[in-house]
């Protein structure tokens, strides 16, 4: 058994009094056992998803962010694509929904498959696609 791709981590939620959350990002090299920075996130989100596209960029969508007042929390709807090649992030189309805890696949023929989740007060059973050669979401219907 080989040696894993390094490995990227995105963003989180700071678990302090404050509980402001993250737009750091890291990657992991387990050649050397070790944790390198790399750019950071445009929006701070915990709960969101980050599914490897088929050019080696990261797909990042949704999941939670601190309100202005920082009385709670939101969804959020933003997307956001990271290039390993240059260590940046840039914002992609944005999802129809705002979701948290949601689940993002990889299909066949490259677009992403984002589904189900919550918008912090209830579950949603909404389902979107991700084209990324448009940098764009469109809803799904039976047989997409």
């Amino acid at each position: 058994m080989g040696l894993a791709a390094p490995t990227r981590l995105a963003g989180g939620r700071w678990i302090d009094p404050t509980g402001h959350f993250l737009t750091t990002a890291e990657v992991y090299d387990p050649k050397t056992g070790k944790f390198s920075p790399t750019g950071s996130m445009a929006t701070e989100r915990a709960s969101h998803t980050a599914t490897l596209l088929a050019d080696g960029r990261v797909l990042i969508t949704g999941g939670a962010a601190s309100t202005a007042s920082d009385a709670g929390t939101l969804s959020l709807a933003s997307a956001e694509l990271y290039d390993p090649e240059a260590g940046t992030f840039t914002a992609t189309g944005s999802m129809a929904d705002a979701v948290v805890a949601q689940t993002a696949t990889l299909l066949p023929d490259g677009r992403v498959l984002i589904a189900g989740g919550h918008d912090r007060l209830t579950d949603v059973a909404t389902a979107e696609l991700y084209d990324p050669k448009a940098g764009a979401f469109s809803p799904t219907s039976p047989g997409d």
